[in-house]
């Protein structure tokens, strides 16, 4: 059984560490959840004995690859990458429904700023509009399964394996992109549905939302080489794909470089 008070170590050097968050840890302190005890940015100080400086963020329900600096300047570079858009992320999902089999979603979203955690920039501009922002995801279907069960108002019930490459990041982009393509991810509150998540969490045991960061490709900030960082899927993840018998289709989960695939974006 995997230690809680740790997150698994997927690579480290003089610049960087990289580690497996798991799903439910909030990656530091948040006044969303002020009952939380446990933060991914201080295990990992605790478990590399440095400071560390977070470069990028994973929502608390979602599990992968989190990144972090050794150094303010490391910091700097790797942050800089994820702004420009260079760094290459591949998630994995499972959906309602048979999704599409590729193709890119290119719908803006507007900022979405939580009543807790964006309670002070909320007041600093009140009655203010938020534009959209551009917003786009790669996506490619790996499997399908239909299972005899009325989960909802049919005899029969569909789920799809889908990886996914944003180009950009906005807060929540993936949950809300699949949501707005009619495939929402199994295991979402906000934007799925309930039936279908108290059927995986009874059926299955997963309790979690099914969203994992895969892998990250990006240049190294000291040498600027290609570094290639994975993180393994959780045991509810996998028994949910074992289940439906999708654990063949877990490789290749590449994506081409600018996540556009042959198909009118929607």
């Amino acid at each position: 059984m995997a230690d809680p008070e740790i997150c698994e170590l997927i690579y480290r050097d003089d610049y960087l560490v990289a580690v497996s968050k798991p799903a439910g840890l909030l990656v530091h302190r948040s006044p969303i959840d002020r009952h939380e005890t446990r933060f991914a940015l201080q295990m990992v100080r605790d478990q590399v004995g440095q400071h560390v400086y977070p470069v990028h963020r994973l929502d608390k329900p979602t599990s992968g690859v989190l990144l972090f600096g050794l150094s303010s300047d490391s910091a700097r570079e790797l942050s800089l990458q994820f702004a420009n858009g260079s760094v290459r992320k591949h998630y994995l999902a499972v959906v309602r429904g048979y999704c599409p089999e590729a193709g890119t979603i290119d719908h803006a979203l507007k900022e979405e700023l939580d009543p807790i955690a964006d309670r002070d920039r909320q007041r600093a501009r009140p009655g203010r509009e938020r534009v959209p922002q551009a917003a786009v995801t790669g996506y490619r279907r790996l499997a399908t399964v239909e299972i005899p069960e009325a989960v909802d108002r049919y005899p029969r019930t569909r789920y799809s394996l889908v990886a996914l490459q944003p180009q950009t990041g906005r807060r929540h982009q993936l949950r809300r992109h699949l949501k707005h393509i009619g495939h929402p991810i199994i295991g979402d509150a906000k934007h799925g549905k309930g039936v279908h998540n108290r059927f995986f969490q009874s059926r299955y045991d997963c309790h979690r939302l099914l969203l994992a960061c895969t892998a990250l490709q990006l240049a190294h900030p000291a040498s600027g080489e290609t570094l290639s960082l994975r993180a393994p899927l959780d045991a509810p993840f996998l028994r949910v794909l074992d289940a439906f018998g999708w654990m063949a289709d877990l490789a290749p989960l590449e994506l081409p470089r600018d996540g556009l695939c042959p198909v009118q974006p929607v």
